[in-house]
């Protein structure tokens, strides 16, 4: 591994995609990519007696779908890494627990998935992991009352909002020859513009996103352009025409190959989906089904891939301080054998 300009790991070996595992909630799995996740639940509560457990068991079911797919157990695992959004990463230490494996716990919001894939790949390319297990989760119902209000008090959202993504993906690293590879990781760095609302996620973390995409390019002296895909991870619709704008301000014009998670993982007629997707898990079981599926089909050969974090609290949000946010870049290609 090397680093490149400021900000950007280079993975030589271009670590590999040993396989995945994608878990969806009831409204996921009734949208616009629901047949390509693994399991999608009719239930949002799973039969569990807290929101918390269910998404406990979110993550638990992604990790043992993506071991069972490489035909793994978790003795053949060397690192897991993941996160969610709840206190203390609640979800990914408890619902991981049954699981002997060495574990690092990480934080970056929604842009979660990008900061552990680097991280993995990081273990993987330095040979101090053989595999590395990486994953999120996310709950609308448990991040609603981490951040804003409680599902049971029934508040008003305004067009703004976003929906928090109920679902987990994990994912498997290994140095072995994969079709899907990771090249490269831009780590980012924190942006705050002064946003304080708690409903303005994607006016939030669209200066984050802009930030961390073109220090890649001038890290990597690329463009849009070298690109068939770039996606970010929790924009929504407003968020996404907020980073339009921020790029065309520094004279990116190519933004035709731009997409964003948010906005691919509901259909714009579903029941308060406002803006669009939101939450750890949205920005990983999109990529994990959707834009690997496409790479895999030939679709595309090489996709960056920039999740996107506010990092408030339930604290910092009642106490009005402004929204800092950061958003981490990950390249992903296809390998042909």
């Amino acid at each position: 591994m090397h680093r490149t300009g400021k900000q950007t790991w280079v993975f030589p070996s271009s670590v590999g995609i040993t396989s995945t595992g994608t878990v969806a909630g009831k409204l996921e799995g009734e949208g616009p990519l629901g047949t390509l996740f693994d399991i999608a639940h009719e239930d949002d509560r799973m039969h569990h007696d807290t929101w918390e457990h269910a998404e406990q068991a979110l993550f638990d079911e992604a990790a043992n779908t993506a071991l069972t797919k490489a035909n793994l157990s978790p003795t053949d695992i060397d690192l897991m890494i993941g996160g969610d959004l709840n206190a203390q990463l609640s979800s990914f230490y408890l619902g991981l627990r049954p699981f002997p494996i060495p574990a690092l716990g990480a934080y970056s919001a929604c842009a979660t998935i990008c900061e552990s894939l680097a991280i993995g790949a990081l273990a993987v390319e330095s040979g101090v992991s053989n595999r590395v297990l990486v994953g999120t989760s996310s709950h609308t119902s448990t991040a609603e009352r981490q951040f804003r209000y409680p599902t049971e008090y029934g508040a008003q959202k305004p067009p703004t909002a976003q929906r928090t993504v109920t679902g987990a993906g994990a994912a498997i690293l290994s140095a072995e020859d994969s079709d899907i590879c990771i090249v490269s990781a831009t780590i980012g760095q924190v942006t705050d513009l002064g946003i304080t609302s708690p409903w303005e996620m994607g006016a939030a973390m669209a200066p984050a996103a802009s930030a961390t995409i073109l220090t890649h390019f001038e890290d990597t002296g690329t463009s849009p352009k070298d690109y068939d895909l770039i996606a970010t991870g929790d924009l929504g619709f407003i968020g996404h025409d907020i980073l339009m704008d921020l790029l065309h301000e520094r004279g990116v014009v190519h933004t035709s190959n731009f997409t964003d998670c948010g906005m691919l993982i509901y259909r714009k007629d579903q029941p308060e989906v406002f803006a669009g997707g939101s939450g750890g898990a949205c920005c990983t079981i999109v990529t994990f089904a959707h834009l690997f599926r496409e790479l895999r089909e030939r679709k595309w050969r090489r996709i960056l891939v920039s999740a996107t974090g506010a990092l408030l609290s339930s604290v910092t949000a009642q106490q009005n301080d402004s929204i800092p946010c950061i958003s981490h870049a990950i390249v992903f290609e296809r390998r042909d054998s």
